[in-house]
């Protein structure tokens, strides 16, 4: 199966609690791309870059993941965007963004553009995120969106995350359309309480909830014990809970990895729910870490796959 990963990775400055900073590389469907590579998934990134030494860096990085990056073009005079990660006490974070003029943002409209939408329609599963809708404008969108029309016409699936961040956005208004037409061409969906909430208020969960029985979909939330994953699929409706985590050190890229293990585990041939759990085991590895990228000798054994032909 070949899958694809559309998005922007930026430089990141974590801020330290000493009030250093330190420099890495991120994002959140890079952070999904790089995990699905690690759990044996071949997959590229798909997004533009600058000519940059940070460009060349960023790549280099993937490439020693595993990640493709026949996908990755390279716009000339164009660097990264920049965001800087602040954690508090509990280990949630927030975002501070630098990114008006990132060379991601140009991948359906720069010279090119049609040779990008010309191979995305030749993958089995694209996964992309609300933050990845944000990127594009409304140009850009509708070629993007027309593309996953034709990928799925020929028998690819689409898989997106909601992943909703209100900076990213002018208005509620076209993040309201951008959301909508993504939830509808999409054939897995994660989706979080919190986001749903925020873009669409107390029903939000309805405007995923519409597409139940044609798309699977993975509604996260949280109860007095940790997350818990509702997993719906044909007439099932199923809660998966995670538990508490052995410890919460820093939240970043906890929904990226979640979709990376329950991505992968479908891929390898487990039904839904036990998709789910094992989602939640990466998960709750990765945020036992500052980062968003965990050792690889801190990943966790996938459960045994069931025999026979996987898709």
């Amino acid at each position: 199966m070949r899958v694809a990963c559309i998005g922007e990775c930026m430089v990141e400055l974590s801020e330290r609690p000493d009030g250093n900073l330190v420099r890495g590389f991120g994002g959140d469907t890079l952070n999904t791309a790089l995990y699905l590579a690690r759990l044996g998934v071949a997959v590229d990134y798909v997004t533009a870059l600058g000519d940059d030494i940070w460009s060349d860096e960023m790549a280099a990085a993937w490439g020693r993941e595993g990640i493709g990056l026949e996908r990755v073009r390279r716009l000339q005079g164009r660097m990264p965007g920049l965001y800087i990660i602040r954690t508090d006490a509990d280990g949630e974070r927030s975002f501070h963004y630098w990114r008006d003029r990132a060379a991601a943002r140009d991948l359906f409209t720069e010279p090119g553009a049609a040779e990008t939408e010309a191979e995305l329609e030749r993958y089995d599963l694209v996964y992309l995120s609300g933050i990845s809708l944000s990127l594009y404008g409304e140009t850009g969108r509708a070629a993007l969106f027309e593309t996953l029309s034709r990928l799925r016409g020929r028998g690819g699936q689409v898989a997106f995350d909601t992943n909703y961040r209100p900076r990213g956005w002018p208005d509620r208004d076209e993040a309201w359309a951008a959301f909508r037409a993504a939830l509808a061409l999409a054939d897995v969906i994660f989706a979080s309480a919190e986001d749903l909430d925020w873009l669409f208020g107390p029903s939000g969960a309805d405007e995923v909830l519409r597409h139940r029985g044609r798309a699977e979909i993975v509604l996260k939330a949280s109860d007095g014990s940790g997350p818990v994953a509702r997993v719906l699929h044909g007439t099932a409706d199923t809660a998966v809970p995670a538990g508490r985590a052995a410890r919460v050190v820093d939240t970043t890229a906890a929904g990226d990895s979640f979709a990376a293990g329950y991505l992968a585990a479908r891929i390898a041939g487990l039904v839904p729910e036990a998709a789910a759990a094992e989602a939640h085991r990466l998960a709750g590895a990765v945020i036992g870490h500052r980062g968003a990228v965990i050792p690889r000798d801190a990943m966790p054994v996938p459960a045994a796959r069931p025999p026979g032909p996987h898709a």
